[in-house]
């Protein structure tokens, strides 16, 4: 069976502050300043703007892919190369499905910016995709049928949206590499192949925000300020400077340093007692006018993952007693780097500390951890392999510490009712939910959660929008195991209405010449019966996934009314920005000349089946030139 992978987006958030001049970065300090900026010295920084290099993941089907980033160059309009990283970084995109990692802080010249280059090295790289449930390798191709090793793409900045950095003010520029779009995965040979054409766009206005993790070890705290300083170490990266960041708290801010919990200022001053060069990780959310980032949840010391033990980070899909089998997980050690593996099997007793997000104390016990949930579980791994096709992994967490974090349902409704709405259940954290068993979620066999009417506690959330047979997404935790039902308890749950959507459409290696009906400044009309359409034809809606050959009329595709948006045209060799529909448009009708082939295209948005009618806020197309 051969099919194409979506709703996978990785976004590369580049976030340009001048040095020193908002509370989100910190001043570097060194010799008197000279005339001109020279990244490399640091006595001319004071001239210089700071660049905060993110990444982040969308929601998608690859269960791991994790590639080396050798480079990450910018160019101004007067043809000067900057490099924001300082060394090859090792990242695995699929560990970033609701937040953006911060990468870097890195010293750059104020210039206008009109284009970048990131390199990707795949010679180590690890890639699983899933198979009936199962997780299973793959190896990347380019066009051609070649195993990827090592590649590299330029974007070019929209002519409405140079990138300019001058001392003193703050700009922004954010990478989308888009997985689901750049890959068409066959699972049936062994490996999986993934063929890849990436796509990477740049906006310097982003459409998509999402929360932000901080990591490094500690640099300064200020309980004056409320706040304090990391050098930033990304990923599972335990040296290298990647510079500096600062990190506001508030009175809410939840701490765990060392295995004990603290909120506000206590957790700073905690923070403080551990010392400098403590290892730290922050979640917050990013202030981009003020370039501020604040912390909703601190670890630090022995909590932070992989420091002091050993971790596993993934889903319970099995409870037997005080044994959990943690499934998709990224097993953590101490002295090796970071791999996947697809089953651990985690033992847990009356010593293992319980903690949760969002829940400042301590108290909890084990029977908080039932099905589904996902957790970060720190202990110790007796049998260490780092081979996804070795038996399970067995870990002991008996003298260790389990968090456990928000989960996301996504389903389908099958009723509404005050307090509480009851799904069929599709999927958890983007795994299919006929792997989860159920069994012992509730206090007997009957009384265990059903995937088929799966009941959400909603409690005071608004309802009113909801109806039977429309799909659903909700965030929150499993109810404790045993203590079904409700099975889970609902923080927060999202109308079908806005439940992002993703259109992928392909025609094939040769492309067709004539992709759509009509192109025109109101919109895109697909042709949903053109004879090139390959296996690419769908919309996936939350959980749903609707065939677009199978539908009425043709699809249309708007844009947008509002907001930010983002429109690309790729090539063998480059790709085109836009923030403007009609500019992307007169490209795109110009560009299908007769003789130029579009291969494939993707949008994300909102589709209204009823309407046939895909509202986008983006679009991209991929190209095939004579």
């Amino acid at each position: 069976m051969k099919f194409a992978y979506r709703g996978l987006l990785l976004t590369v958030t580049l976030l340009f502050a001048a040095c020193g001049g908002g509370s989100g970065t910190t001043e570097i300090s060194g010799p008197a300043a000279t005339a001109t900026c020279d990244p490399t010295d640091s006595s001319t920084h004071a001239e210089c703007g700071t660049v905060l290099v993110a990444l982040t993941d969308a929601d998608g089907d690859f269960l791991n892919y994790t590639v080396d980033v050798l480079s990450l160059e910018l160019e101004t309009a007067n043809g000067r190369i900057v490099e924001t990283l300082p060394r090859t970084t090792r990242i695995n995109f699929s560990d970033y499905v609701d937040l953006t990692e911060l990468v870097t802080a890195a010293a750059i010249p104020p210039a206008m910016y009109v284009s970048g280059t990131i390199r990707f090295d795949y010679t180590d790289a690890e890639v699983i995709v899933e198979a009936s449930g199962e997780s299973k390798e793959a190896v990347v191709k380019d066009m051609d049928g070649k195993v990827l090793t090592q590649t590299e793409l330029k974007i070019r900045l929209s002519n409405r949206d140079r990138l300019i950095v001058t001392k003193g003010r703050a700009a922004l520029l954010q990478l989308d590499f888009d997985l689901a779009a750049s890959h068409e995965v066959d699972i049936t040979p062994t490996p999986a192949e993934a063929v890849s054409a990436q796509f990477i766009i740049a906006e310097v206005s982003p459409v998509d925000e999402k929360d932000v993790r901080v990591r490094g070890p500690l640099v300064s705290v200020s309980e004056e300020e409320m706040a304090y300083t990391v050098a930033i170490r990304p990923f599972h990266d335990r040296d290298g400077d990647f510079g500096r960041v600062r990190v506001h708290v508030t009175d809410e801010t939840e701490f765990e340093v060392n295995e004990e919990t603290f909120t506000g200022v206590e957790g700073l001053r905690a923070l403080n007692a551990a010392g400098q060069g403590t290892p730290t990780v922050a979640a917050g959310t990013l202030d981009v006018d003020n370039r501020e980032f604040t912390a909703s949840i601190v670890l630090a010391g022995t909590s932070v993952p992989g420091i002091d033990r050993d971790a596993v980070v993934g889903n319970v899909i099995k409870r037997e007693g005080n044994f959990l089998t943690v499934r998709g997980a990224t097993v953590i050690p101490r002295e090796r780097r970071a791999h996947f593996h697809d089953d651990v099997v985690v033992e847990i007793g009356p010593e293992t500390k319980v903690f949760r997000d969002g829940y400042g104390n301590s108290d909890l016990g084990t029977d908080a951890i039932s099905i589904g949930q996902r957790v970060t579980i720190r202990g110790s791994q007796p049998t260490p392999t780092t081979s996804a096709d070795a038996p399970q992994i067995l870990f002991d967490a008996t003298q260790g510490a389990v968090r456990m974090h928000m989960t996301r349902l996504t389903g389908v409704v099958n009723s509404v009712m005050q307090g509480q709405t009851d799904i069929t259940l599709y999927g958890i954290d983007r795994r299919r939910v006929g792997i989860f068993d159920f069994t012992g979620t509730g206090p007997s066999p009957d009384q265990d959660a059903d995937p088929n009417n799966y009941e959400v506690a909603t409690g005071n959330l608004t309802l009113a929008a909801f109806s039977a047979g429309k799909p659903i997404v909700a965030k929150g935790f499993p109810n404790a195991f045993g203590a079904a039902p409700p099975d889970f308890n609902g923080r927060t749950v999202i109308d079908y209405t806005d439940v992002r959507s993703a259109l992928g459409m392909g025609w094939g290696v040769e492309g067709t010449v004539a992709p759509f009906v009509s192109i025109g400044p109101d919109g895109l009309i697909l042709d949903n019966g053109n004879e090139d359409i390959d296996v690419r034809h769908h919309v996936k809606k939350g959980p749903v996934l609707i065939d677009l050959t199978s539908l009425d009329s043709d699809t249309t595709i708007v844009p947008h009314g509002t907001g930010r948006m983002a429109f690309y045209i790729k090539t063998a060799d480059s790709l085109r920005m836009y923030s403007d529909f009609a500019d992307f448009v007169t490209d795109l009708s110009t560009s299908l000349d007769g003789a130029t082939a579009a291969r494939s295209m993707h949008a994300h948005g909102q589709f209204d089946v009823d309407s046939n009618v895909f509202t986008a806020h983006k679009i991209g197309i991929y190209l095939i030139e004579p």
